[in-house]
């Protein structure tokens, strides 16, 4: 257990992208954090990366993940590529470290299973790094929840060579899977996806229909290849209206207070000005969003559950919940590729 006199020992293990942007803020926050907090390092198998890192931001670069547990690391960010993560948190969490372990989970469910028992095995805290759920405006619409029935959802981006190992579904739709879960909690009763490769061996944009047991449908669209960035979430609920922007961090509300509208009340010239009021009936309402970087607010959250040896905000439950749901869709995909043998196609 942390030694709360000293203070949280933190470090970063993988010192790519991700990795990197755990380092900047758990260096901002020993700064800025009112608990003590000691950046103690970080590693990396590229130890010319983890010394670059390590000097950016004032801190050890530690040749292996021995020398970096033998130096007393409280709690640590599982950074590295997605294959690693059972190897590198099993001997975290066997050494008393607890763990922040990006998404997704693990490659496999059965992996996921495993880094669940080591958790409960050696009482460790472990959290998935699902990062949206600390996104202001996903926060912000938790309490606005009653029964959501419709989703549409959509997370466009250009194309980069980043995260290329995996299909789109596992890089970004995973994001949006783990929400809309937590936001129907339900189980999942029925999956159709299609998605193709377009610039890379794997599945670059797909788009997917999940149907719940409670009754709920949700359309997803993910793609790397996009012109454009988008990240947006759109759901119907019982007389109502959502529409949550990820980037703006911004959610609009529409609320029908009247049983019966009649059309011929609307003005078809302003369609769509609904949130000024101009639809009788229809009542707009934006809740109040503080801006914040969800990395940060999830690493605060991590770092309190580890203080006060409390549940995780995200469970490795939770990530192992999307994980499963994500095999299934690329699954689903490979299936309906072989239907509509879309392989010898693509091959020309």
């Amino acid at each position: 257990m942390p030694d709360p006199n000293r203070g949280l020992r933190v470090g970063v293990v993988g010192c790519g992208a991700f990795g990197r942007n755990h380092a900047r803020v758990y260096h901002d926050l020993k700064a800025h954090s009112a608990h003590k907090l000691e950046f103690a390092g970080v590693t990396d198998t590229d130890h010319a990366r983890a010394q670059a890192l390590a000097k950016e931001f004032g801190t050890t670069a530690f040749l292996s993940i021995e020398e970096f547990i033998a130096a007393g690391i409280d709690a640590a960010s599982v950074a590295v590529p997605t294959v690693s993560h059972l190897e590198v948190a099993r001997r975290l969490m066997q050494s008393g470290t607890d763990v922040l372990i990006e998404k997704p989970l693990a490659a496999s469910t059965a992996e996921a299973d495993e880094l669940i028992s080591l958790a409960r095995q050696h009482s460790r805290i472990a959290q998935t790094g699902h990062l949206e759920r600390f996104n202001p405006a996903v926060r912000a619409t938790m309490p606005l929840l009653t029964q959501p029935m419709f989703f549409e959802v959509h997370r466009l981006s250009v194309f980069t060579p980043r995260s290329l190992d995996v299909d789109v579904i596992l890089d970004l739709m995973i994001h949006d899977l783990d929400v809309v879960l937590s936001f129907v909690k339900s189980p999942v009763k029925e999956i159709r996806a299609v998605g193709l490769p377009i610039l890379s061996n794997k599945v670059d944009i797909a788009n997917v229909r999940l149907e719940f047991e409670s009754g709920c449908v949700a359309n997803f669209t993910a793609s790397r290849v996009s012109t454009e960035r988008i990240r947006k979430l759109r759901f119907f609920q019982p007389r109502q209206y959502l529409s949550l922007d990820y980037s703006r961090q911004d959610v609009l509300v529409l609320t029908v207070e009247r049983e019966n509208i009649d059309p011929a009340e609307l003005d078809p010239f302003n369609p769509v000005n609904v949130t000024t009021s101009a639809f009788p009936g229809i009542i707009p309402f934006k809740p109040e969003i503080k801006p914040q970087e969800p990395l940060r607010a999830e690493l605060e959250s991590f770092l309190r559950a580890v203080r006060e040896r409390s549940t995780p905000e995200v469970t490795l439950e939770d990530g192992r919940r999307a994980l499963a749901t994500a095999t299934e869709i690329v699954e689903a995909i490979g299936e309906h590729s072989r239907r509509a043998r879309l392989l010898e196609l693509t091959r020309g």
